[in-house]
This record gives C-alpha cells, sequence and structure tokens, in this order.
C-alpha cells in the first residue's frame, strides 16, 4: 500500500506541481474541512479564517509523534530508581518547598473547597513543567493542525484544535498557545479541551491564566483532581517493606485494565489495609491510613526493594498522566514538598 508521500508524488506528477505544493494544497482542503466543523461547533467563522492563515504543515511533530515508543508485546519493565533519582530531586523538592510555603494561604482555601491536598497541587506543577520553568515553544494551533491533518489520531487533534480556536474566542491570545508538540499547555500542561472544561480562576481577576498565574494554576490542577474523583483524607499511596517469605501468588491481579493495561498489570489485586498488615506488611515511615482503605501492592524494583500500597487516589494521578513512574514521583515529590 502506497503511503502519504508516495500519494502526493504522484498527485504531484499528474499536475505537473511539487510534491510540498501537492501537500500544501491537500493541507488547505483540510483545513476548510475543519473550518465547517469548527464554525458548527459554535467558533466565529472569522476566527478559523484569521488563524488558518497562511498555516502550513509543521513536519517536526509529525515526526515526533511517529517515533513515540510503545512495545504493548513487551512483558519487560525498567526498574524506577533512575526515573525518580531524576525527577524527585533535590533542586525540584526545594523549588517546590518554596512556592509550597509562598501559596499556603491560597492552597489551603483551595484544599478546603477541592478536598485536594496543597502539596499534591505543587507537585503537578513543578512534574509537569518545573514550576513554569518549560512549558513548550510549538504554536498550538499549527501542531494540532498538522498532527490532525497527518490522520492517524485525527478525532483526538482535530478536536483539540477546535478546542484551541474556542480559546481563542473566548480571549486566549494566540500568542499564549505555546506548548508541547502534542498540544499541552501552561504550568499544568493541560490540553485545551482540558483547559475549556476545568481551567479556573484562582486570583478573581476574572480569567483562568494558567501561563502566568501561579492561583489559577494551582485552583485548575486541584479542579482536575477534584473532577477526577480524589478522595480527600485519603494519601496517594505508603511506602512498604515485603516480607522475603509473602506469596506474591495470593495476591495476583487477574483482571485488564480497560485503559493503559501495561500500567495495571504491575498492580496487585485490591486489599484493605488491614488486610496488607495479617499479610505481614509494613510501613516504611508514614503510617498506614484506616484500616478499611482499599489499596494495590506494586514493586516498582522489584522484590526486596521498597514497595508501595497504592489508594484510589493514585489511580487519580494516573489519569493525568497513565504511567506508574509519573504518579510514583508526584506522590513522593508531594510527600518532599510537605514534609
Amino acid at each position: 500500500m502506497w503511503g502519504q508521500k508516495a500519494a502526493l508524488a504522484v498527485i504531484a506528477v499528474a499536475a505537473n506541481i511539487t510534491p510540498v505544493a501537492a501537500q500544501d494544497a491537500a493541507f488547505d482542503a483540510y483545513l476548510m474541512q475543519v473550518k465547517v466543523r469548527a464554525v458548527a461547533q459554535g467558533v466565529q467563522a472569522a476566527t478559523v479564517d484569521r488563524e488558518f492563515m497562511g498555516l502550513t504543515v509543521n513536519p517536526r511533530v509529525i515526526d515526533l509523534d511517529r517515533g513515540q515508543p510503545g512495545n504493548p508485546q513487551s512483558t519487560s519493565f525498567s526498574p524506577f530508581a533512575p526515573y525518580r533519582a531524576q525527577h524527585v530531586d533535590a533542586a525540584r523538592i526545594g523549588r517546590g518547598r518554596g512556592v509550597y510555603q509562598a501559596q499556603r494561604a491560597r492552597l489551603s482555601s483551595i484544599e478546603q473547597q477541592t478536598g485536594v491536598p496543597e502539596s499534591i497541587m505543587v507537585a503537578i506543577w513543578g512534574h509537569e513543567t518545573n514550576y513554569g520553568s518549560y512549558t513548550g515553544n510549538f504554536d498550538l494551533i499549527r501542531s494540532l493542525a498538522s498532527l490532525a491533518y497527518e490522520g492517524r489520531r485525527r478525532a483526538l487533534f482535530e478536536g483539540e484544535l477546535i478546542a484551541a480556536l474556542k480559546m481563542i474566542d473566548r480571549g486566549v491570545p494566540r500568542s499564549q498557545l505555546k506548548g508541547s508538540w502534542a498540544g499541552a499547555t501552561g504550568n499544568p500542561q493541560f490540553l485545551p479541551s482540558i483547559y475549556l472544561r476545568l481551567a479556573r480562576d484562582g486570583d478573581g481577576d476574572g480569567r483562568a491564566d494558567i501561563w502566568s498565574s501561579q492561583p489559577d494554576t494551582l485552583a485548575s490542577i486541584a479542579n482536575y483532581f477534584a473532577n477526577a474523583g480524589w478522595r480527600p483524607g485519603q494519601p496517594w499511596g505508603v511506602a512498604v517493606s515485603v516480607p522475603s517469605t509473602f506469596d506474591r501468588s495470593a495476591i495476583r491481579n487477574t483482571l485488564v485494565s480497560p485503559r493503559c493495561p501495561r500500567v495495571f498489570q504491575r498492580h496487585s489485586g485490591w486489599r484493605s489495609m488491614a488486610e496488607w498488615r495479617a499479610l505481614g506488611i509494613l510501613p516504611q515511615g508514614r503510617a498506614f491510613p484506616a484500616d478499611n482503605v482499599q489499596a494495590t501492592l506494586m514493586e516498582p524494583d522489584g522484590e526486596g526493594a521498597t514497595a508501595y500500597l497504592l489508594t484510589g487516589n493514585y489511580r487519580v494521578i494516573l489519569d493525568y498522566n497513565c504511567s506508574n513512574f509519573y504518579a510514583l514521583s508526584v506522590g513522593l515529590l508531594a510527600d518532599a514538598v510537605e514534609g
């Protein structure tokens, strides 16, 4: 089967135009289709015309998307320790404590409203962009249009492109819509659709500015977690020691998750804290939560190393980014920032 580039080359030869010109024409035709769908969803036609004017494909973002790692057939797992050393380091902890102390009054108010711990808000911000140090410089409209046109995940990226146009209609300037190659933007790295749904004004100025306002950033992160089902009063997890005689076959998880199956493949079945204690699991440092709190066991560095009992709130962190290493690092950074 011919690929898109080969098809464009044939079209170009037949029409006596260059392959680049053929791609530009196909891209422009696709954008006209997007315009129809965007206007049908309430975007102003003038906004679409202005933002699409002169727009070209960004081959760099397409290459980055195609180069994403992923081998669902692999059964091997990397150790967590090197990732933890890089993402829960002294510098990130120190900066997080500074933010935590500087924003205590506002953070406390947001926690009272949402039930999401202050330290979790700070840790997400620290993990996503190192507290705003790097938020990405790709133009979101061009990136999302290029990824949607490429077609591998058209439904996702076209939806986010239209959401970005809606953001502009609501007053967010195009110059502010910078971010990752995949369309995430601002301090918390929200996709446009997430911004429209969950971004919040935390400083009372009438705008949800997740790019330059710390209060808006933290309030928006908390709103995301509250919306995803964070349970107030429960930790994300507890570091534990597993006895050398522990029978892992007895707690194996036999269910297959419909979402991120390889992530959940590393988790045991659910047990109460009382049941884990009865099996000889001992906490490291922090005490267990209430006996009836349910948790799964994960040993990210293998047998004999620190393991973790993970509550339902850990699943909320996974909703933000479905990666065990990410979620563990967020939890550990939150504990360090608070401690």
